[in-house]
Order: structure tokens, then sequence, then C-alpha cells
């Protein structure tokens, strides 16, 4: 159990100093020799999980969705959640390496082999999830098309990410992500609906920047 404990440990390592220099460099740049040495792992321990560069990238593209998969709504209401989620990935995206280097790899996906398609749309299946529960729950506006607009969140989010990084490195996301929502929400729920959301992040009604 502890030499099982012990590889456990050493593969989050290298996924983590993977996605660190996945990050600041991209694939391409990107070497081997560099992600060992942020590593501090031997040669032997690195290859032993990732026989190569890209299957180390994918592996770090799918800590994407293992952090989608532990998310876990807060509140009754789907539409709320969906906005809850988007801050919460917008706070992952500040904080967490292996979420910021699995976006710039997914991202990328030119320039694997195969197209990386399975992360856009574990969050286009996400966002179509929970907009389904609140067109139930009545919060959408009747007839809208669920799907198309899961599919315009999503492309929405991942536009103003990459603003946001390229301007700010992702300083000023939460504030984009406010008004992401404030300018898409009329168009998807009910007056009545959005009257009771909690549309901007905490910090803002608790006063903070």
């Amino acid at each position: 159990m502890a030499r099982q404990a012990r590889a456990l440990e050493t593969r989050q390592t290298v996924l983590r100093a993977a996605a660190e220099v996945f990050d600041r460099r991209g694939y391409a740049a990107a070497t081997m020799a560099e992600i060992l040495s942020r590593a501090n792992v031997t040669k032997g321990a690195l290859y032993f999980h990732f026989a190569s560069k890209e299957e180390l990238a994918r592996a770090v593209i799918d800590e994407q969705a293992a952090w989608l998969a532990t998310w876990r709504p807060t509140t009754e209401s789907p539409a709320q959640a969906m906005i809850d989620l988007g801050y919460a990935f917008a706070r992952a995206l500040r904080e967490d390496p292996l979420v910021r280097g699995s976006i710039r790899l997914t991202i990328e996906h030119g320039t694997f082999t195969q197209p990386q398609i399975a992360a856009y749309r574990g969050w286009s299946d996400a966002a179509t999830a929970l907009l389904r529960g609140a067109m139930e729950a009545g919060e959408l506006h009747p007839g809208l098309d669920v799907a198309g607009a899961a599919d315009v969140i999503v492309g929405a989010v991942t536009g103003i990410q990459l603003t946001s990084q390229v301007l700010t490195d992702r300083q000023d996301l939460l504030a984009r992500m406010a008004d992401l929502w404030t300018l898409l929400l009329p168009g998807l729920v009910r007056p009545q609906t959005l009257a009771r959301l909690v549309v901007r992040p905490p910090e803002d009604a608790a006063g903070q920047t």
C-alpha cells in the first residue's frame, strides 16, 4: 500500500509539473527535460507513468474532466448552479495549475495527432444538463434551444478566459464572467427567475475585489 501511495504521489507530482510547464510554454515548446527538472523526480519515474510528451499532455487534459466531476452545486436552482459553476471554473483557472495547463492544451488541440474534443464535449454536456434541469424547473424561456444555448455558453466562457489571460493574466476573469452572465441571462431565463439569481461573484457582495 505504501509503495502504491508513493507511486500515485509521484504521478501527481509529474502531472502538476507538466501542467505548469504546458501552461507557461505551450505544448510545442515544452520539453520532457524541463518537466523532469520541475517535477524533481528521476527519469525512470517519469517514464514509468508516461511514455511520451503527448501521453503526459493527454493526462493533464483529463484533469480538467476530473475537476468538473468533483464540482457539486450548493443550490437547488439549476440556473444558479450554472452561474456558480462558471465562477468556480474561473477561480480554478486562477488558482489551480492543473486546470490552467489542461485548458491551454485543450485550446492547442491542433498540435496533437488526434484533436482533443472530449474536454469541449464534457463542458457542453455539463452545461446542457444544467440547462435541461432549469427548463424542467420552469426557469428558462419556453422553447429555448437548450443544446444550442449550452454551446454558446461554452464558447463564450472559452473566449473571455482567453481574453482575460492575454490582457491581465486572468486577474479580471471574475469580473468578465459577471459581465458575461449579465448579458446572457436575460436571453436564457424568465424575468421572475432572473430577479432571484445571484449573478455576480460572492466576493462582490462582500465588498472584495
